[in-house]
């Protein structure tokens, strides 16, 4: 074992090195009642989800997740329209949202003067604390109408001839407009921890590249986005985690399209969470509810998937760059 691994084991230790006193037993005590409590929280939560999308597991198995179509009615109920609008929003959101956040960071922490750092991360951080509904509302009155008049007839125009770009929507809502509303949403958090692992850099290896006569983008693309990058990918996992959880602001956008499946992305659809954000309250039978509850055991798994697959690239780049034991 290297001598990191062995120092981290030893910072492990509850009381390493003398005896343990009363202030470090309730300490470890009730840190360690803290962990169980999420353990147990997330048991519970995944525990009433599977419970509650049996029915709709028995009746419809793993077909519901290929049926397209929500009729309560007849009880014919299928995710693949939500399954669609979910990652045609997500991905789209993540594909726009990651260059500017990488450019973002890259400002604040190599480029911007120092006096317009703190203003400008201020207003960049400010995005994460406006509420989703605000968010959702802005999208409907100003950017919905904004991108049905100029943006989709200008790229319909010149694009057209592309299936993701036919026909604009009439009323400016659908998975483009979506697409949008959840780049702004997960900006803030990519940013956010980009110029935070950025900032991370040791300044030995940039002034080193420097001194060797790289110019800075030189110094940046060889030191500081090789030394973040694994940070950056992870960062971008959680912001698709984030975007994929969405309800509110992407229901109030998206059209509320159940039955339809559309390379269009001017066209209406509808995700995993607007959907069981929407309909959950007003479901008529209890096969709808057990399948609203299939929808969000769905959406479970990926967000654990998602965190787990985060925490995976996280802790191989530090074992690449030393910081944890092999």
């Amino acid at each position: 074992m290297s001598t990191v691994g062995a120092t981290g084991e030893a910072a492990r230790r509850p009381f390493p090195g003398r005896r343990a006193r009363l202030g470090d037993v309730l300490l470890q005590g009730v840190a360690g009642l803290a962990a169980l409590g999420a353990f147990v929280l997330i048991c519970l939560i995944a525990y009433k989800v599977v419970d509650g999308s049996r029915l709709s597991l028995s009746t419809f198995g793993l077909g519901f997740l290929r049926h397209v179509g929500w009729d309560p009615v007849h009880n014919r109920l299928g995710g693949a329209s939500f399954l669609f609008g979910t990652a045609a929003t997500s991905l789209g959101a993540l594909l726009l949202a990651t260059p500017l956040a990488f450019g973002i960071a890259l400002y604040l922490t190599e480029l911007a003067p120092r006096w317009i750092r703190g203003p400008v991360t201020a207003l960049v951080e400010t995005l994460a604390a406006i509420p989703s509904v605000v968010i959702g509302l802005w999208g409907v009155i100003v950017l919905g109408p904004v991108l049905r008049d100029h943006v989709m007839p200008a790229l319909h125009s010149t694009l057209g001839f592309i299936p993701l770009l036919g026909t604009p929507s009439a009323t400016g809502t659908g998975i483009f407009t979506a697409t949008f509303v959840l780049t702004i949403m997960i900006l803030p958090i990519v940013s956010s921890i980009s110029c935070e692992l950025f900032l991370g850099v040791p300044a030995e290896l940039k002034e080193a590249a420097l001194g060797l006569g790289a110019t800075r983008w030189e110094m940046v693309r060889g030191v500081v986005v090789p030394y973040a990058r694994g940070g950056v990918a992870a960062a971008m996992i959680l912001g698709l985690g984030r975007a994929v959880g969405e309800a509110i602001a992407v229901a109030q956008v998206i059209g509320g399209v159940d039955n339809l499946v559309s390379w269009n992305l001017f066209n209406g659809g509808n995700t995993l969470a607007g959907k069981i954000a929407l309909e959950f309250q007003s479901s008529t039978s209890s096969l709808e509810t057990s399948s609203l509850f299939y929808l969000a055991l769905i959406l479970l798994v990926f967000s654990l998937v998602m965190n787990v697959f985060a925490q995976v690239v996280v802790r191989r780049v530090a074992r690449r760059q030393g910081l944890v034991a092999r």
